[in-house]
């Protein structure tokens, strides 16, 4: 079974679970509560699975832990608030360890207001840490809003992430929660990129209930991953199928897209139109039907 599958079958378990957006099925939970609206996630980084040591630092993945957590509120719209973090950590694993994990992960928090509020720590085999962070949310962003006619926009370049994943480069993610608050009053339809665009897009579509085309000519690719990767088409492949881009893919009325892309500008954020919603229920790439299985896998 893939990461997907995996997920699928243990939420089955639970008869009660409500539909999305209250449950499983975006990126964070959403939990209605007498005051307003809350947004949960979590996520767990793990050694040998989502960094490796020597290659990156404690600070780096204290940083990375808290980071795509974040990028889950992002992409729902929310102003993170508080955490609470589960250590996993091996045998020997020395105070001035802990202090060099905590230092990455607290100058991220100390940048988007987020209090650290509980936790737990345990031994484990290996280093990982486990993050819950929650926060607020007036309206908002679901996979499930786009609508035929709609273009599609991503909040940065894609592919260099992935590239630098393999050679241990990729160590310091930055959620693009400030673009997010800045594009929600256009958006009608959100997800985070941390799969892949194909495979994110894929869930977009299925949860919108839409097909989506992507123009390959629109996507900006990075100059280091063009020099990087040896030629455009393979730096394409890393664009297109690449994960932890941890970027946002938004929808956004075709009528209001020059509103959209001036609004951004102006408080000076990239907007890259990439293609457009369309009727069916699949992805394709300049017209054709792109790969079933197109992203990476966190396992």
């Amino acid at each position: 079974m893939n990461e997907f599958e995996r997920i699928d079958t243990f939420v089955a378990q639970f008869a009660s679970v409500p539909a999305a957006p209250f449950g499983p099925g975006d990126d964070a939970a959403l939990i209605r509560t007498a005051r307003g609206t809350s947004c949960v996630t979590t996520d767990a980084v793990v050694e040998g699975v989502h960094f490796t040591r020597p290659a990156f630092s404690l600070e780096d993945i204290g940083h990375k832990a808290l980071a795509v957590n974040l990028s889950d509120l992002a992409a729902m719209g929310a102003t993170p608030t508080w955490a609470v973090c589960a250590l996993g950590l091996p045998k020997g694993f020395s105070a001035a360890e802990l202090t060099a994990l905590g230092r990455g992960m607290a100058a991220l928090a100390c940048v988007h207001g987020v209090t650290l509020v509980g936790g737990n720590v345990t031994s484990s085999p290996v280093l990982t840490v486990t993050l819950t962070v929650s926060g607020t949310v007036r309206k908002p962003l679901l996979r499930s809003g786009a609508r035929v006619g709609d273009l599609v926009y991503v909040s940065g370049r894609l592919g260099l992430a992935s590239h630098e994943l393999q050679l241990a480069e990729q160590r310091r993610p930055a959620p693009h929660l400030a673009w997010a608050r800045a594009a929600a009053p256009f958006v009608n339809a959100a997800i985070d990129v941390s799969d892949g665009l194909l495979q994110d897009l894929g869930h977009l579509a299925k949860a919108s209930k839409v097909g989506l085309d992507v123009q390959s000519a629109s996507i900006v690719i990075d100059p280091r991953l063009l020099a990087r990767a040896g030629s455009a088409a393979a730096a394409l492949r890393f664009a297109l199928t690449g994960g932890e881009d941890y970027v946002l893919a938004v929808t956004v009325a075709a009528k209001r897209a020059a509103r959209f892309e001036a609004v951004m500008r102006r408080a000076g954020f990239g907007a890259f139109a990439i293609g457009r919603v369309t009727r069916g229920r699949t992805v394709t790439i300049d017209g054709q039907r792109g790969p079933t299985r197109a992203g990476h896998q966190h396992e």
